[in-house]
């Protein structure tokens, strides 16, 4: 098994708090219509089935201050958008968009099989 030099085996507790913080319950689903601009909260509400008015103004609040989304309260239209530190997490998104569809698919294949 070939291990990248800056994928380090030992435990690390910033990458493993970085892990849990992205997986908290909702937190991606908020963030992934942000790939494609600013959104409002009632964006986000209708985006996330399920989701809480009251969770998600407790996300936001957490990922504005983490420094991964900032809130542009302009009038009548107040809007959230990723900061650079977000954007950064669109690779990290479409790694696992890849990784899931090749490993659903292939379940599914099995499953039916």
């Amino acid at each position: 098994m070939v291990v990248r030099e800056e994928l380090d085996a030992r435990h690390c507790a910033r990458f493993q708090e970085s892990i849990e913080f992205l997986g908290r319950r909702w937190t991606a689903s908020i963030l992934r219509p942000m790939f494609y601009g600013p959104v409002r909260f009632s964006d986000l509400l209708d985006a996330v089935p399920h989701l809480s008015s009251r969770l998600l103004s407790q996300r936001l609040e957490e990922l504005c201050r983490a420094g991964v989304v900032i809130h542009r309260p302009k009038v009548g239209c107040p809007r959230y958008e990723l900061t650079d530190m977000g954007r950064e997490l669109e690779h990290v998104f479409l790694a696992i968009e890849r990784w899931n569809r090749s490993w659903t698919d292939a379940e599914a294949e099995v499953a039916s099989a």
